[in-house]
């Protein structure tokens, strides 16, 4: 159930089990506190049959998510554009957790797949109860150098698809008397930086929309939250840093270890510890919280709005 990201001479491997911590795998010694993560017990968060869909689950924020959920007892569909991935998932899941997993393998800028994933969710399962809105993130580009094409792709991938997502789901948790709405975005929506211009842009249009949605779905028992990660290990978080390894004509490594001291923890997050939230959020411990948008970012992010 742990994945290893590997660059040269570095390698990183990081666990989907809640508890299981990241570990460094080359000379480093793994008590260094960049990459030291502590492990408390789990609760019980009352999930136990609950369904819920998570998008882009084959890896990275989302597959951490569904092994999360899985793990209180929620029923799961995964979904990504890969199938061997996905079902590489899916059995990994269902092994560590004996949970039911459905995968559903599907490109979701398509409007025919949002339909078809929740239509074949709910017939699976027999209703929907939280939906996990996660996507690849827009194009990496500088805010005058975008081009036509990046612009469309990063509209119609951090922005449509929530929003379409969101809409052809409402019904389904409505009919079940209340649900829950977890948007996946990123720190840059605080925080925007160089060469993310795209993401921050289409990102905080899903922030607007969310607020709004709250609003509009509240009184059905409906709550939408987002929750924005900020140097949590991923692959694309490691493009970035490679990105700006290269720019600054340093070792990816070295890129790696500056990020870390950027956060206020010395170190880079684990997938976990964002799925961690994502299903305190998705549960009745959370009942009283909609329409706002979480850090976990390790401290990244030092405005106070």
């Amino acid at each position: 159930m742990d994945f290893e990201y590997s660059m040269g001479q570095l390698r990183l491997r990081a666990c989907y089990n809640p508890r299981c911590c990241l570990q460094q795998t080359d000379s480093r010694q793994i008590n260094d506190p960049i990459y030291r993560v502590s492990r408390g017990r789990t609760m019980d968060l009352g999930l136990k049959d609950k369904v819920a869909i998570i998008g882009g689950a084959s890896k990275g924020l989302g597959r951490a998510s569904a092994q999360v959920l899985a793990e209180e007892g929620a029923k799961v569909t995964i979904c990504s554009r890969t199938s061997s991935d996905l079902e590489k998932a899916a059995d990994e899941i269902r092994e560590s957790t004996g949970a039911e997993v459905l995968t559903y393998a599907a490109d979701l800028d398509k409007l025919s797949s949002v339909t078809g994933l929740i239509s074949a969710t709910v017939e699976h399962f027999g209703g929907l109860d939280i939906l996990v809105n996660n996507s690849g993130g827009p194009p990496l580009a500088r805010s005058v150098d975008a081009t036509e094409e990046q612009w469309e792709t990063a509209v119609h991938r951090s922005l449509i698809f929530f929003g379409r997502m969101c809409r052809e789901s409402v019904p389904h948790l409505r009919a079940r008397g209340g649900g829950r709405i977890i948007n996946i975005l990123a720190s840059t929506v605080y925080n925007p930086i160089p060469n993310l211009a795209l993401s921050g842009a289409t990102r905080m249009g899903v922030v607007a929309y969310s607020k709004s949605l709250a609003d509009e779905v509240g009184r059905d028992g409906i709550l939408v939250n987002n929750v924005c990660p900020g140097s949590i290990l991923s692959d694309r978080m490691l493009s970035n840093v490679t990105s700006r390894a290269k720019e600054l004509g340093i070792s990816v490594e070295d890129a790696l270890g500056n990020r870390a001291k950027e956060t206020a923890l010395g170190r880079v997050g684990e997938p976990i510890e964002l799925a961690n939230l994502v299903a305190f959020l998705a549960s009745d411990k959370s009942t009283y919280i909609t329409g706002t948008t979480i850090l976990v970012d390790g401290g990244l992010v030092r405005s106070v709005m």
